[in-house]
């Protein structure tokens, strides 16, 4: 046992040198060449190998080999009573010689008898197989003693559980993977669901077809000219969309009115606000605020909206984004009753009413976008695509935008203007 001693030592420092190589987690296949090499060099093992399991496969896959040449499977089936004796046997270390019984050993006698493999150790963690350790005779020739075959179980172990740890966050990888091509089919989804509603919303006034849908594209607009996150965009292009939801219960004569409506019919169409918190509540949107959207949108800074008559930071912000939206909309669309009004005197509006009827800061977002555009500074042409191109070039309204903006600047983040 003396003149054991220094191989027994070695050997237990390459143990605790796998173990170390094992926590490390470096790359996978570094991390298996380094153990097949630990373990052979703590021992003096002339070649081996080691594999890793496939469940669907049912093989045995070569990750790293030492002097097995080139002839050696690189992939090794197992039947099902090869994988219930491995199983059986645990993790402990299999002699060739007397388990000559098994299909494996007798399929693969030729490879096996040919590089000299006298131990076959099946990595068995939690009850399953991960892989396996082929290894050949020892450079003395001598055969394995019990105290080798002790040490050279518990470096498979290592092994085992460094494959085990790669099947285990593979597999993580793989549900991830699925779960946010889930996700992403949910919220394609979602966005096909709500441009439906919007779609449909609009369907019952023949005269301002689009309407929700490019209230929308405002609403995200601006949205995006005040850096808001790219999910915060898509909320508030989600409230654009469905800010209109309640006109689903609006009787489509009053609607469709080729002519100002009267007082009856008004408070009638001004139901639909708080209809559509009624419709939107229940439902479980990924963005929170958009029942509060098609309640509010309709709110004004100083009081005179509704349907509550709120003041300035009463109303959610996200309605007050709708608001801009819905209004800037139904200033540049035709209606039965009205022309749109040409584009100097909608920037006008604007301007006069931020901080009565619209947040200042909003204006500012809104009307910096458009200055964007037709300076060339922004590359998509959002205004030109909804508004037309002859609209947007209008004779004087670079001017006029940046006349406003110059005026709208020094206002305070979120606060009416008194008169």
């Amino acid at each position: 046992m003396i003149e054991q001693q220094p191989k027994l030592i070695h050997a237990f420092g390459a143990l605790a040198e796998l173990g170390q190589e094992v926590a490390n987690k470096n790359n996978f296949q570094e991390t298996i060449r380094t153990s097949l090499h630990l373990v052979s060099g703590a021992l003096g093992i002339m070649r081996g190998g080691v594999a890793r399991y496939s469940r669907f496969g049912r093989e045995l896959n070569m990750l790293a080999v030492r002097g097995l040449g080139d002839d050696f499977p690189l992939s090794l089936s197992l039947c099902m009573e090869d994988e219930r004796q491995f199983l059986a046997n645990g993790l402990n270390a299999i002699e060739v010689a007397s388990a000559r019984v098994l299909p494996f050993f007798q399929v693969y006698s030729v490879s096996i008898d040919a590089k000299g493999i006298e131990l076959l150790v099946p990595l068995i963690i939690r009850d399953e197989i991960v892989g396996a350790m082929f290894l050949g005779e020892k450079a003395t020739g001598e055969p394995y003693s019990t105290y080798e075959i002790e040490i050279i179980c518990a470096m498979g172990r290592h092994v085992g559980v460094a494959i085990a740890q790669r099947n285990l966050m593979a597999e993580i990888e793989r549900r991830a993977e699925e779960n946010r091509k889930l996700f992403d089919d949910l919220r394609t989804t979602y966005h096909d669901t709500v441009k439906a509603f919007a779609a449909a919303i609009d369907c019952k006034d023949k005269y301002t077809e689009g309407h929700s849908v490019r209230v929308g594209k405002y609403s995200e607009i601006i949205a995006n000219e005040l850096d808001w996150t790219a999910d915060q965009v898509e909320g508030a292009a989600t409230a654009g969309y469905l800010h209109d939801v309640g006109k689903l219960t609006v009787e489509r004569k009053i609607i469709n009115a080729p002519y100002r409506i009267n007082a009856k019919e008004s408070a009638e169409l001004n139901k639909h606000p708080a209809v559509g918190f009624e419709i939107l509540q229940p439902i479980h949107h990924p963005f929170t605020d958009v029942p509060l959207a098609a309640k509010y949108h309709h709110e004004r800074l100083d009081g005179r909206g509704y349907p509550d008559g709120l003041i300035d930071r009463e109303i959610p912000y996200i309605a007050k984004l709708v608001n801009l939206a819905d209004s800037f909309d139904a200033m540049t669309t035709d209606r039965p009753y009205k022309a749109r009004r040409p584009a100097g005197d909608v920037i006008d509006d604007m301007r006069r009413n931020a901080g009565q009827q619209f947040a200042p800061e909003l204006v500012v977002a809104f009307m910096r976008g458009m200055l964007r555009e037709l300076a060339g500074d922004a590359k998509e042409k959002r205004f030109r695509r909804l508004l037309g191109r002859e609209y947007m070039e209008a004779e004087g309204l670079t001017t006029t935008l940046r006349s406003a903006l110059n005026e709208l600047r020094p206002t305070s983040e979120m606060t009416r203007i008194d008169p």
